[in-house]
Formats: structure tokens, sequence, C-alpha cells
């Protein structure tokens, strides 16, 4: 399996990397307990709460195991300020059709939350605005068609 480089910034990589720390120190030991004292109830084949507790477990597990690959494959988003956007830039934007405009902060797919305007740089919008200057009008495929976009700062 090929592995894919996941871009973060440095406020995403540190909130990853206490996740990761609370998962080992905190929530896996208190998992283990939990199974421990629902194991001491007697018969496993019918015991809700150790069912639950291993079913939590797998969860924990699965959540670290995903944690520290991304980890192992991070690349910290640096602000290189060229005059080009690049990933970690925010970005302002203005359709062309309407005059209507948007902010945006391109960050790794890791990252992406549209509620927090923060769009993956694997998103068509990036994609289009990756390595283009302010004042440049860039074409922007989507599945309902190209529409064009200018770009009005980089920050």
């Amino acid at each position: 399996m090929e592995k894919k480089t996941v871009y973060l910034t440095q406020e995403g990589y540190e909130e990853l990397k206490k996740e990761l720390d609370d998962l080992i120190n905190v929530k896996r030991p208190l998992n283990i307990k939990a199974i421990k004292e629902a194991r001491a109830l007697g018969d496993l084949s019918e015991n809700a709460e150790y069912d639950a507790a291993r079913n939590e477990q797998a969860e924990l597990e699965g959540r670290i195991q995903k944690l520290e690959q991304i980890m192992e494959n991070v690349s910290i988003i640096e602000n290189v300020d060229n005059g080009k956007v690049s990933i970690g830039n925010k970005v302002k934007i203005k359709y062309v059709d309407d005059n209507e405009e948007d902010e945006y902060q391109i960050v790794g797919s890791q990252e992406a939350d549209p509620f927090e305007s923060k769009i993956s740089n694997e998103s068509p919008i990036a994609k289009a605005l990756l390595g283009k200057k302010v004042g440049e009008v860039v074409d922007v495929e989507s599945p309902n068609g190209v529409y064009q976009i200018e770009i009005t700062s980089i920050e």
C-alpha cells in the first residue's frame, strides 16, 4: 500500500498529538480497567458490560492505529510567502459570475472543515488556486460545470 503524505498545519499536528496522547495514556488504561471489571462479573457469553468494553477497545485501538499512521506520514505545512497560493494560505476569492466573495484556508484533507472555511488541498477550488497569484482568474471544475473565481488576496 502506497503511503500518502498527510498535510497538517502546526496547530492541527498539535491537536492530533494531544488526542493520541489522551487515547494512549488516559482512555486505553480506563478501558482495560473496564474490561477487567466486566470480566470479574462472571459469564462472558451474556455479559453486556464486557461486550461494550470490548467494542470500545476495538474503536480505541482503531483510532490509535489511524493516528499513528497519520503521524508517520505527516508533513507540517510551512507558510511560504512567495506571492503564490500554497497549502496553509488563507485565500480571499471572488466568484466572477455573481461577485460574491469568500475566504478559505487551504489545509490538508485531514484538517478540512467546511464549517471553519478550511478546505482540502484536494478539493476542486484548492486545486485550481494552488500556485496562482493575486489577480488571476482561474477555472474551477465542479460536478455542476466549470465556473471562474478571481484571487483577491493571499495571507
